[in-house]
């Protein structure tokens, strides 16, 4: 590891796998639980890299402005922007926002990691804060998803990020023997309101990591 590749899946792939993720799923309904923490009840604009569905919105504060960029939008709307942000920069118009999310992006980023995080990181406005969610390619059971083409540990991944932000937090999303979201009602509610690494468990269970990040400024 690192293991970055140079194939990527285009539209007419990710028009179909993002149907998967029409409704809300635990990583998702978390990262709401994020986000409207840190909103506390402000007026604020999210820009939501890689939104599929854009299945985040209902489950957002209404203070929340949502907007969303994706390879493939199925509702067009004037808040989602159907892109590909591996040919093109991350953007949207010249807008520039206090919270971006970018959650199971980075895992399909290849070689384009570094260059996505800096692109993200000037986008976000003086006290900005910005989310993303990484797999845990260190779990004691890993699982790699034959699409992905961005593999790395935390370390890797969390050493690339500081280039660009400062991390403030990292969350665990759920923690399972399998490298898989929790099932059980109960694990749901425990995993839900687990906001902190915990000692040897986190490092071999977590499935997927929130990295909490302001932006470095000069």
């Amino acid at each position: 590891m690192p293991k970055a590749t140079d194939k990527f899946y285009k539209r007419d792939f990710w028009i179909q796998e993002n149907l998967n993720y029409a409704q809300p799923h635990f990583r998702l309904e978390k990262s709401a639980r994020i986000v409207n923490r840190i909103a506390r009840g402000k007026a604020c604009d999210l820009l939501d890299v890689g939104c599929g569905p854009a299945a985040l919105i209902p489950l957002l504060d209404s203070n929340i402005q949502y907007y969303g960029i994706d390879i493939a939008i199925h509702n067009p709307a004037p808040n989602l922007r159907q892109g590909d942000f591996i040919e093109n920069p991350i953007a949207f118009d010249d807008r520039q926002f206090d919270i971006i999310l970018a959650q199971g992006v980075f895992e399909y980023i290849g070689q384009f990691q570094s260059a996505k995080l800096l692109e993200i990181s000037r986008l976000l406005r003086q006290g900005g804060v910005f989310v993303a969610s990484y797999v845990n390619f260190d779990h004691l059971n890993r699982y790699e998803y034959e699409i992905y083409n961005n593999i790395q540990s935390v370390e890797e991944f969390s050493t690339d990020v500081k280039r660009y932000f400062r991390i403030d937090s990292v969350i665990p999303t759920s923690h399972h023997w399998r490298h898989n979201e929790p099932k059980r009602r109960l694990n749901k509610i425990i995993d839900m309101h687990i906001n902190i690494q915990l000692p040897i468990i986190s490092s071999l269970f977590t499935v997927e990591n929130f990295f909490v990040c302001s932006p470095l400024r000069p």
